[in-house]
């Protein structure tokens, strides 16, 4: 009879390929997590939460705006976006803890998993903001790289409405120093244009209902989105939660544990039992 281990590290999703391939290549498509039926809800309630929570505004900031984009096409380009819509939703809260999805994280990531946040990015029509290369570390810094993020597809996606790219491999250089001030003063993280291009990166499309995982040290970005429809994506954090944050999204918040059990020693300090004080 197997041990309780072996059970727990056996895996329940993914094929041996498929965790080969995200270990080496640092990303991997997993087609068809989500039912149609369940995108269509997820739909309805992001709508939602678009007309009422999200925000729609320049974006991100920084010299790389002028590489990326033309002066005309810069100055009207658009961001939507808004954070953990598990709190707004109710499919949503399905979706961070959706059983296929959490099993594939813990195939990557091993038995224990923790939610770290989720996060909307949809691109306008026409000038929808595209992304320069950077690496998602930049923005909630781990110690290692026990970290995935999980792009859930709304919609079908392409070169034409901004596709996420990956520089093959890049995961495996750990942490980059990213630029965070310019002259002008601070900017959001992203790397060297000079250095590190689009040209350079594999593309991955994918549909709606598949999912896009990669490792929190991989370089990647994305072109403009050129069509008259809107392009929604949903990122999604999952995490070992030994991997301690030390900056960041949601530094020091605890997570719903979507898999397995929260060594004692990975609490943060903010989520410490509280001690019972005698009469």
């Amino acid at each position: 009879m197997p041990t309780l281990q072996a059970v727990e590290q056996a895996l329940r999703y993914l094929t041996e390929e498929d965790v080969a391939f995200y270990h080496e290549h640092g990303y991997l498509r997993i087609p068809g997590v989500f039912t149609p039926e369940e995108m269509d809800a997820l739909d309805r309630d992001l709508m939602y939460l678009i007309d009422h929570f999200a925000t729609n505004a320049a974006g991100w900031s920084g010299p790389w705006r002028k590489v990326y984009m033309d002066e005309a096409t810069e100055k009207k380009s658009k961001l939507i976006a808004m954070h953990d819509l598990q709190f707004y939703s109710e499919p949503w809260l399905r979706a961070v803890t959706h059983e296929k999805l959490c099993d594939a994280m813990a195939d990557l990531l091993g038995p224990n998993v923790e939610l770290h946040h989720s996060t909307l990015h949809a691109k306008p029509p026409e000038t929808g903001h595209p992304f320069p290369m950077h690496q998602d570390w930049a923005f909630y810094k781990h110690r290692d790289g026990r970290y995935v993020d999980v792009l859930v597809h709304l919609d079908d996606t392409c070169h034409a409405n901004g596709e996420i790219r990956f520089l093959d491999g890049s995961h495996k250089a750990g942490a980059l120093e990213h630029i965070t001030n310019t002259p002008e003063g601070p900017c959001t993280p992203h790397l060297p244009t000079d250095k590190y291009d689009l040209k350079d990166t594999i593309a991955v499309p994918a549909q709606r209902g598949d999912v896009v995982v990669f490792n929190l040290f991989t370089i990647h970005g994305s072109h403009i989105n050129t069509t008259d429809k809107t392009r929604r994506l949903v990122r999604i954090g999952y995490r070992d939660p030994e991997n301690e944050q030390t900056h960041g999204q949601s530094l020091g918040r605890p997570g719903l544990q979507v898999r397995g059990r929260r060594p004692k020693q990975a609490l943060p300090a903010t989520a410490a039992a509280p001690k019972f004080v005698e009469e």
